[in-house]
């Protein structure tokens, strides 16, 4: 089984969600893995064989009861100035690529679907994790994150909007709108992230977004003061970070934002249904 949450933008809050479904399922005894086909981000982890792979994907699989591995991010892109990017494939710098020297997308996603067809095998549930926005025009024929593994793997989705910023409503149809069409079926939900007050006041909304584009509400998460991994341009938030290192204390965080999502409304069973269709 498998499933994406993609964002209606950057920081929307994929990162935990994706790890807060993690860890609902580990819970339950199931033998879940989080992936994300592409990761821009400075903020990365070495893994106990030597591999580099974003930070939240590491957090993911904490989380998630399972060792952190290359293939939960088989690729990462590394700022490294002059408009140009480290290029890490499975966990090892491969080059530099910038506008003139460009990636080789197809040979690229080879690996991708590679390293996801080989957690399929090993893990009952792979949660995956989109990149950005999926509805940005001018990149989309090089999306690997989100549209690119809704298509090479026909993942389902659940869209997460980030409330906190305003507008959450429009970013959730527009982006649903702005979807290309031979995909758009696989958005089957939607999350409103960091709500604060009784959600009960966004039930016209909700129904109006429900009936625009077919996809389920599962849920509102609300408004925490915890700290999660997040993108290098986001990392510059607070709140609260304690344990005895820092794996015990984002796993601590995301069993209490998990705890608090579920009490608020968040219904994570309709996920299951959705990662199972």
């Amino acid at each position: 089984m498998k499933v994406i949450f993609l964002g209606t933008s950057s920081g929307a809050g994929k990162t935990t969600v994706t790890a807060l479904y993690c860890r609902y399922l580990a819970n339950k005894g199931v033998k879940v893995a989080p992936f994300k086909a592409s990761n821009l981000s400075l903020n990365s982890f070495v893994t106990k064989d030597g591999c580099e792979i974003g930070m939240g994907q590491a957090f993911q699989a904490w989380v998630s009861g399972v060792e952190p591995s290359s293939d939960m991010n088989p690729v990462l892109l590394k700022p490294s100035g002059n408009k140009t990017l480290q290029l890490i494939v499975d966990g090892k710098a491969q080059k530099d690529i910038s506008e003139t020297n460009p990636m080789d997308r197809k040979a690229v996603m080879k690996n991708v679907c590679e390293a996801f067809d080989r957690l399929s095998e090993r893990y009952d549930v792979v949660v995956c994790e989109g990149s950005g926005s999926p509805a940005e025009l001018n990149l989309l024929d090089k999306d690997l994150a989100n549209t690119g593994m809704m298509r090479e793997r026909n993942v389902p989705a659940v869209l997460v909007g980030d409330i906190e910023r305003g507008g959450v409503f429009a970013a959730l149809y527009g982006t649903w709108l702005l979807v290309p069409e031979d995909v758009r079926p696989l958005l089957k939900g939607f999350i409103i992230n960091r709500f604060r007050g009784d959600p009960s006041i966004l039930g016209p909304a909700i129904e109006r977004i429900e009936e625009l584009t077919g996809m389920a509400f599962i849920g509102t998460i609300p408004y925490v003061d915890l700290k999660f991994p997040e993108e290098d341009s986001l990392s510059d938030t607070g709140g609260k970070l304690e344990g005895p290192t820092v794996m015990d204390a984002f796993i601590g965080n995301a069993d209490s934002l998990l705890e608090t999502a579920e009490k608020y409304g968040l219904d994570l069973k309709k996920i299951e249904d959705i990662s199972s269709s």
